[in-house]
């Protein structure tokens, strides 16, 4: 809910898309989502299997937090859980924008495809 209030404050306008996991097509998740972003949200079937992804946890947090997360071998949920919040919080800032960068390229290849496969011209 921190990230609906700073949108708010903004006056962001975003859009959530949405890929068929089971906590994003909760009743109360479709609710929230409704009231907070209203159409701009891109449900499942809006979103064809196997599109390609441009989202950045997808093509880079999970990967770089997942080597570095269990480079020590946390034994316990509550060392797995410090390790991922030391990670996130120590990202670089440089490493950030290159990050937003990428994100831009992705998003102008999939419009030059007209939304199809682009991840071979990355």
């Amino acid at each position: 809910m921190q990230f609906i209030a700073l949108l708010e404050e903004t006056e962001r306008v975003c859009w959530f898309q949405q890929d068929g996991a089971t906590a994003h097509t909760a009743s109360s998740t479709l609710a929230m989502l409704a009231e907070f972003l209203g159409d701009r949200v891109i449900f499942k079937g809006l979103w064809p299997p196997r599109s390609p992804d441009l989202t950045s946890p997808d093509f880079f947090l999970w990967g770089y937090l997942k080597q570095k997360v269990y480079a020590n071998n946390p034994r316990t949920v509550a060392e797995l859980q410090t390790n991922i919040e030391r990670c996130i919080a120590t990202i670089p800032q440089a490493m950030l924008r290159r990050v937003s960068r990428n994100v831009i390229k992705r998003v102008n290849l999939c419009h030059r495809e007209g939304g199809s496969h682009f991840k071979h011209l990355l």
